[in-house]
């Protein structure tokens, strides 16, 4: 079994004030292996970020299966009780954005030492190690007992992705997480993801410069334009 076999994945949104549903995406399929990096294409609007957020269980999809080999046993993402979904996030499946949402009067340092302190590791083995992340993503040491809530959009997205990937997940979704970055930066992820890959780290991905990841691609899973072309149509997969 792969590790994640999505099947008939399909969403919509329904639009109160028009009284009808809005098509996003429909009958996507594929499969995605342990290690295995596929990138999520196609014009704006086809629901790229939607898609991760359905698998993530922001949204529910409106119909299609997620099945999902967790640790414990096989979880169809898109039926699971919210109370397996926060267990599955908190272990074994992590989401990764552009944006931020520090809270007050907790220092980048310590956001981003969570994760490995979650996960069991002692405040002396867990510092150094978001040290380091802190570091490898370019934000300044005199900015690492600062509040992220005073800092600028690029700082906060440095600690973001240090905090979204110093503790590897076994699935990671990654929506747009170079969008503020600059080159340095953005070669700092690239670096990451490739260890996150040969450590076995699946992941599934929306870059706003996907060929600096081209790379690490195993496939691309192409949206199209739901509201214009028909079900059978609207989404390719394509493995290299």
């Amino acid at each position: 079994m792969p590790l994640l076999q999505v099947t008939g994945f399909t969403k919509s949104f329904h639009v109160d004030h028009l009284q009808r549903e809005i098509a996003v995406f429909a009958d996507i399929e594929f499969t995605l292996e342990p290690g295995q990096f596929l990138l999520v294409s196609g014009p704006n609007g086809t629901g790229k970020s939607t898609l991760l957020r359905c698998l993530y269980r922001t949204y529910r999809p409106s119909a299609g299966s997620a099945l999902y080999e967790s640790r414990h046993g096989t979880i169809d993402l898109a039926r699971a009780a919210d109370v397996d979904i926060a267990l599955l996030r908190r272990k074994e499946i992590g989401f990764v954005t552009q944006f931020l949402r520090p809270r007050p009067r907790v220092s980048a340092l310590e956001l981003v030492a969570e994760p490995l302190l979650g996960a069991g590791n002692s405040l002396a083995d867990a510092e150094p190690q978001a040290r380091d992340m802190l570091a490898t993503f370019g934000l300044k040491p005199e900015l690492w007992s600062a509040y992220p809530t005073m800092f600028s959009g690029g700082e906060q997205q440095r600690v973001n992705l240090a905090r979204a990937l110093i503790y590897p997940r076994r699935v990671l979704l990654l929506d747009e997480p170079t969008a503020s970055l600059d080159v340095k930066a953005r070669a700092s992820l690239t670096g990451r993801l490739a260890e996150l890959k040969q450590q076995g780290v699946a992941m599934i991905g929306v870059f706003h410069y996907p060929q600096e990841i081209q790379h690490l691609l195993d496939g691309e899973i192409y949206l199209k334009n739901a509201t214009a072309l028909p079900e059978s149509e609207m989404v390719e997969h394509v493995v290299e």
